[in-house]
C-alpha cells in the first residue's frame, strides 16, 4: 500500500511538474509569434533592431514547441499511465542531457578554434559592412552587439579601418554603433553628429581623422571578462538544469517500470 501511495505522488508530481512546463513552452511559443509578426511595434518598444528579434523569434519559437513537446508527453504519459508515452518522454530527456554534455564538452575543448572562428566571421562583416543598400542580419546583428557591450571592432576600434566602404570614400567616417555618448558630447567641436546619407543605418562623419568618439575597448575583450565575471553564474545554471534532468527521469523510468502489477492503473485503483 505504501508503494502505491509513493507512486501515485509521483505520478500527479510529474503531471502537474509537466502541466506548468506546457504552459510555459506555450508562453515562449506566443510570444516568439508575436516578435515574429509584429516586429516593428516590439523593436521601437525595446529599441531592438529587426533582424536581431527575428533570430530571437525563432528562438522563442522553437524552445516553446520544444517544451511543450517535453510537457506533453509528461503530462499524459504520467496521467494516462501511457509506458510508451513514458519511454518516449525518458528518451528525450535522454537525449537531451546528452546534447548538453556534449556540447559542453566540446566547446571547452574546442573554444580556441571557435574564438578562431568566431574571430573570422567578425572581420569579415566589418570588411564587408555597408556595402549594400539594405543591411544584411550580420550586419544588424553586429550593430546591436557593439551597442549593447560597448565595444568596437573585434580585437580593437582600428579593425573598421579595413572597412571597405571607409578606405574608398575621402568622407572620415567611423561606425554609428560604436559612438560613446560620452566621449561624442565631450568633443562635439571635433565630430559631427551628421550621419553620412548614403549609408543611413551604419556610419557617421567624424571630423578629424583618428579621432573617433567610439569605445576603445575590442568586442572579443569584453565578451571574454562578461563570460569570466559570469562563470559562476552561467556553471552553476547548467549544473542545476542537468540536476533537475536527471531528477525528472529517474522519477518517469521509476513510474514506467511500475506500471504492471504493482502500479496497474492507480488513477482507478482497481
Amino acid at each position: 500500500m505504501a508503494i502505491k501511495g509513493c507512486l501515485s505522488v509521483t505520478k500527479y508530481f510529474l503531471f502537474v511538474f509537466n502541466l506548468f512546463f506546457f504552459i510555459l513552452g506555450g508562453m515562449l511559443l506566443c510570444f516568439g509569434l508575436w516578435i515574429l509578426f509584429d516586429r516593428g511595434s516590439f523593436a521601437t518598444m525595446i529599441g531592438s533592431s529587426v533582424p536581431t528579434l527575428k533570430v530571437w523569434s525563432y528562438v522563442f519559437s522553437g524552445v516553446g514547441i520544444l517544451t511543450m513537446l517535453l510537457g506533453f508527453l509528461g503530462c499524459l504519459g504520467s496521467l494516462k499511465e501511457i509506458k510508451c508515452l513514458l519511454g518516449f518522454y525518458f528518451a528525450f530527456l535522454l537525449l537531451l542531457f546528452s546534447a548538453q554534455i556534449t556540447i559542453g564538452v566540446l566547446v571547452y575543448t574546442q573554444r580556441n578554434n571557435l574564438s578562431t572562428r568566431l574571430g573570422t566571421i567578425v572581420e569579415s562583416v566589418i570588411k564587408n559592412y555597408g556595402l549594400y543598400a539594405n543591411q544584411t542580419d550580420l550586419e544588424e546583428g553586429w550593430d546591436f552587439a557593439q551597442e549593447k557591450m560597448q565595444c568596437c571592432g573585434w580585437y580593437v576600434p582600428e579593425d573598421w579601418l579595413k572597412n571597405h566602404k571607409m578606405q574608398n570614400i575621402s568622407i572620415n567616417l567611423y561606425p554609428c554603433s560604436c559612438r560613446n555618448v560620452s566621449a561624442f558630447h565631450t568633443n562635439s567641436s571635433v565630430n559631427s553628429s551628421m550621419e553620412f546619407p548614403e549609408a543611413k543605418a551604419g556610419f557617421c562623419i567624424s571630423g578629424a581623422k583618428d579621432k573617433w568618439p567610439v569605445y576603445q575597448t575590442g568586442c572579443m575583450n569584453t565578451l571574454q571578462a562578461f563570460l569570466l565575471n559570469n562563470s559562476i553564474t552561467i556553471v552553476g545554471v547548467c549544473i542545476g538544469i542537468a540536476m533537475l534532468e536527471l531528477f525528472v527521469m529517474t522519477l518517469s523510468m521509476c513510474l514506467c517500470r511500475n506500471l504492471d502489477q504493482n502500479y496497474n492503473k492507480l488513477a482507478r485503483y482497481s
